[in-house]
């Protein structure tokens, strides 16, 4: 068995890939990364005026620890900058590079297994409603004070999941071989359950 085994998680916005990426990281004692981060750091620095390019080139891991980077402004604004092509080339050796380190590295994202690890050891694609994620995001948003209307948040899904779909670099889409876990009605446990069994079954054989 070798020190390095890459598992690559996609799925669109609140599908709950992050939640089972981390449990699986844990469950593992592979590391974790949340590659959305790196572009909602990017798209946070563009709100304040930063050229998008240049905020990709120049990112560093502390970025990455702000607490702002929850907020649905920049969650927008992190799907508007994914599709630069510039933006997704800066960002991807380091992507790339945590893939590669020794003891495991689960990576969740939206084109882990089909552009950033096409080599990966396991792929999932974590996916869920449009309608069933926007209420999860919705209670996630009111739980933190922020007052968008359900109606809002679901508009919200909608054309952050049209932008991600539909853009020319990196689409979000799951690999040819990922193994596809619907959440829609999944409690946490469960997702979490199938992604364990999902992974484990190629473990044991690597």
């Amino acid at each position: 068995m070798s020190d390095g085994f890459t598992v690559a998680i996609d799925g669109p916005a609140a599908a709950g890939k992050g939640t089972v990426s981390k449990a699986v990281a844990a469950h593992f004692g592979f590391a974790h990364l949340d590659t959305g981060l790196l572009y909602r750091a990017v798209g946070a620095k563009v709100l304040t005026g930063t050229d998008p390019i240049e905020a990709a080139l120049a990112l560093m891991p502390d970025d990455l620890e702000d607490d702002s980077l929850r907020t649905p402004e920049v969650a927008q604004a992190a799907s508007k900058v994914a599709v630069i092509a510039e933006v997704r080339a800066a960002l991807v050796d380091f992507q790339r590079s945590f893939a590669a380190r020794a003891g495991g590295a689960v990576l969740d994202g939206r084109d882990i297994g089909t552009v950033i690890c096409p080599q990966a050891n396991v792929k999932l694609f974590v996916t869920a409603s449009a309608e069933v994620r926007a209420q999860r995001r919705f209670a996630e948003l009111s739980a933190r004070g922020i007052t968008d209307s359900f109606e809002q948040v679901l508009a919200d899904v909608k054309a952050r999941d049209t932008r991600d779909m539909e853009r020319a670099e990196a689409p979000l889409r799951p690999a040819d071989d990922a193994t596809e876990i619907d959440t829609s009605r999944l409690t946490i446990d469960q997702a979490v359950a199938a992604a364990v069994a999902a992974v484990a079954a190629i473990r044991t054989t690597s």
